[in-house]
């Protein structure tokens, strides 16, 4: 399925975009894209309202993993207090290169998961991630991809 993007350019670059091609990804193509890792954004209801976070993940077993403060937002603001029950969470990522007006943007929405168990904790300890913002960040947060969509728009130049 393609559509055509717009001339508007990305929020707050001041170009305009050319117009091109907008390609619907498959779940296996969204996964391609996003399994090196790298900086995502994580978007959520707090207590203040919707919230978006930069974090630093990693792709393991099909689910998004990260890590955060004990205490921080992530923390206090995705627990129910509901054993088995998870607050469902939306994940992006993009890589957009505005000069050739060419990129890929992806979303992973569903549940988010406190990594608690001994098992679970130690192979998401083992993959590595590296928090976002440093510092001593030792909750590990899992996101089930249970919805993924992505778009890859093709320059117009």
């Amino acid at each position: 399925m393609e559509e055509r993007m717009g001339e508007q350019g990305a929020a707050g670059d001041g170009h305009g975009g050319v117009p091109g091609a907008l390609e619907t990804l498959d779940r296996q193509e969204c996964l391609r894209l996003i399994a090196p890792g790298g900086v995502g954004r994580v978007a959520f209801d707090d207590q203040g309202g919707p919230v978006i976070l930069p974090v630093n993940y990693v792709l393991h077993e099909g689910t998004v993993i990260f890590r955060t403060a004990v205490g921080g937002p992530f923390d206090a603001g995705l627990r129910t207090g509901v054993e088995g029950v998870e607050f469902k969470i939306a994940f992006e990522v993009d890589q957009l290169d505005a000069a050739a007006s060419e990129g890929w943007s992806v979303l992973v929405r569903g549940g988010v998961h406190h990594v608690s168990d001994p098992e679970e904790l130690a192979a998401a300890q083992a993959t590595g991630v590296q928090p976002w913002a440093g510092g001593d960040r030792t909750l590990y947060v899992r996101i089930s991809a249970d919805e993924i969509t992505g778009r890859r728009v093709h320059g117009g130049r």
